[in-house]
C-alpha cells in the first residue's frame, strides 16, 4: 500500500521509484502484485503518467488512513518497549539549509533527552494530511499551512539566486547579479509542482511576467537530487534557482549569482496541528521562532564562493 500510494502521489513510475529509492521493475511488480491480490484494475498508464481508476481513487483514501493509525500504533508500541524515550515526526520538504535544524535539534535535546527525531521528505500536499490525521508532529513546508486546523510560524526567508553554467555565469552576471530577462531562452530547470504547488506557482508567475517559460511537462522528481539537477544545468541549457549556501556543493562546472532585486524569496514555515498539546512540539516550534531570520546575499564573499576561476571578477562585475 506504502507503494501504491507512493505512485499516485508522485504520478509516475520512474518518479515514485525515485522516491522510494526502489527499481522501476521492482516498483511495477509490486502494483500488479496488489492488483492481482485485491482482483481489480488500480492505475492507468497514459502518455501524461500515471493515474487511479475509480477504485484506485477508494483505496488511496483508505490506505492513507490504514497507513498513519498503522504508523501511529507503532509509535506507541516504540514508547512502551523504550521506556522514556519518545519519538517528534517531522516531515520536511524540498531543500532546508544545512545548518537550520541544528540549532532547534540541539534545544530539543537538552530539554527533553529522551526524544528521538524522525525525519521524513515529504510532499506538502502529503504533509498537510499527515499533520490532521496525527502521522507527523511537526512539519516544514515551503507556504503557509491552509486551514484553521493547523498553526504555523515563518521560520526562514531566503531570496533565491540562479545556478548557471559557468561560461555562462561569466557572460549574463552584471553589478548586481543576473536579471530574470537575461535568461530568456533557457529552460527552468524546477521542482514537481506536487512538492510545492503555492511555491511552485508563484515562482512560474514571477518567470512567466520576465518572458520566461515554465513548460506545460512536470519535471521528474530526481531532480530533487542535487547531482541530477547539476548535470542538468551544467549542460548549458538551462537555469535553476537556488540559495546562497548552494555555493557550498556544487561543483567547479557551474555557478551560483544573485538575482537582481531579489524578485523571489522562498519562505519556510513551521506547521503542527491546532489540537497539539505536546510540550516538545512547543519547544521546537519555540526554537524556530527567532526574529529578523532571513538569509541574504549582501556579503559579495558570501556569492562569490562559486568562483574560484578567472571568470570571478567579471560575474561579479568588479
Amino acid at each position: 500500500m506504502r507503494v501504491f500510494l507512493g505512485v499516485v502521489e508522485a504520478g509516475s513510475l520512474s518518479a515514485a521509484a525515485a522516491r522510494l529509492e526502489v527499481s522501476q521493475s521492482a516498483l511495477s511488480q509490486t502494483i500488479s502484485s496488489l492488483e492481482r491480490q485485491l482482483g481489480v484494475r488500480l492505475l492507468v498508464r497514459t502518455r501524461s503518467g500515471v493515474h487511479p481508476t475509480e477504485t484506485g481513487h477508494a483505496l488511496f483514501a483508505e490506505a492513507r488512513a490504514v497507513l498513519d493509525r498503522h504508523d501511529r500504533a507503532l509509535v506507541t508500541l516504540a514508547r512502551k518497549i523504550g521506556g522514556d524515550e519518545e519519538v517528534l515526526r517531522l516531515g520536511v520538504v524540498l531543500e532546508l539549509p544545512p545548518d537550520l535544524l541544528s540549532g532547534p535539534f540541539a534545544a530539543l535535546q537538552a530539554a527533553f533527552p529522551g526524544i528521538r527525531v524522525a525525519v521524513r521528505h515529504l510532499p506538502q500536499r502529503v504533509q498537510e494530511s499527515d499533520l490532521r490525521t496525527g502521522g507527523l508532529d511537526v512539519g516544514l513546508l515551503h507556504g503557509r499551512p491552509l486551514g484553521d486546523d493547523l498553526d504555523g510560524i515563518l521560520v526562514l526567508e531566503e531570496p533565491l539566486g540562479v545556478l548557471l553554467a559557468a561560461p555562462r555565469a561569466a557572460r549574463l552576471a552584471g553589478p548586481h547579479g543576473v536579471s530574470l530577462d537575461a535568461l530568456a531562452g533557457l529552460d527552468w530547470v524546477g521542482f514537481p509542482r506536487q512538492e510545492a504547488p503555492g511555491f511552485h506557482d508563484e515562482v512560474a508567475a514571477v518567470l512567466g511576467n520576465h518572458g520566461l517559460s515554465v513548460g506545460d511537462a512536470q519535471p521528474d522528481s530526481r531532480v530533487l537530487i542535487p547531482e541530477v539537477r547539476f548535470t542538468e544545468v551544467a549542460a548549458g541549457h538551462g537555469f535553476s534557482l537556488a540559495p546562497a549556501w548552494i555555493t557550498r556543493q556544487i561543483p567547479g562546472s557551474l555557478a551560483w549569482c544573485p538575482l537582481a532585486g531579489d524578485p523571489i524569496v522562498r519562505r519556510t514555515w513551521a506547521a503542527w496541528a491546532a489540537s497539539s498539546h505536546r510540550r516538545d512540539v512547543g519547544h521546537l516550534i519555540a526554537a524556530f521562532d527567532l526574529p529578523e531570520r532571513t538569509i541574504s546575499c549582501s556579503d559579495a564573499d558570501v556569492c562569490a564562493q562559486s568562483f574560484s576561476r578567472p571568470d570571478r571578477e567579471q560575474v561579479l562585475g568588479r
